[in-house]
């Protein structure tokens, strides 16, 4: 089984696993949600196994449901689940971070062999890659501050690379309660790993 919860919009559904973070996907509806979520597992699947985890999900169980808003229906998991409250030990937060390292490696391995021009559409709109690369950059920027990590805007990709091994670094320390910083780490990272995989699909169904 694969433990998920459920951000309900009121339009859109958004479907997150909380084992492995970044593994979500939103469609209308709770069912659409979870069946689009089941349809990627090949595709998360590669990035399991950059972390070097084997990864065989078997079925989503649904063990929350999260209200959701317009964030939702435009597109962002947005709500932050209760759950993400839980102590997280030393080898649970290792084993997310390595996770997201995968998603970071893998997105600029695609991004570097990507045509600046992309496919446009509705599953991209209209940026073309290196406005991508630059949202993501920026993105993660932003969302590192919610767990105080604080970078000045990025002069090279040196600077980029600083700030995401800063923000490992801080994700992969053991937590407990009470939070105190904008974000849990747990929901920090899920929503980090989100973002990078998300758009790394963009791009690979774009270019």
């Amino acid at each position: 089984m694969t433990h998920i919860y459920l951000e309900v919009g009121p339009k859109k559904v958004f479907a997150c696993s909380l084992e492995w973070p970044g593994w979500c996907r939103v469609a209308k509806g709770e069912e659409a949600a979870i069946g689009l979520l089941v349809d990627y597992a090949p595709r998360y699947r590669v990035i399991a196994e950059r972390a070097g985890l084997s990864f065989e999900p078997g079925d989503p169980v649904v063990v929350a449901r999260e209200p959701g808003s317009e964030m939702t229906d435009f597109g962002a998991p947005f709500a932050i689940p209760e759950l993400d409250q839980e102590p997280i030990d030393a080898e649970t937060a290792g084993r997310r971070v390595a996770l997201l390292r995968a998603a970071w490696e893998l997105f600029d391995e695609v991004t570097a062999e990507s045509p600046e021009e992309l496919r446009k559409g509705p599953r991209g709109g209209g940026r073309d890659l290196s406005k991508v690369v630059a949202h993501v950059a920026e993105a993660e920027r932003a969302y590192a501050r919610k767990v105080d990590v604080r970078h000045k805007p990025y002069k090279s990709p040196a600077d980029r690379d600083a700030m995401r091994e800063e923000l490992a670094e801080v994700l992969s320390r053991p937590w407990q309660p009470p939070q105190t910083t904008g974000w849990p780490p747990a929901y920090a990272l899920r929503r980090t790993a989100w973002h990078v995989i998300d758009h790394l699909w963009e791009i690979e169904d774009r270019r």
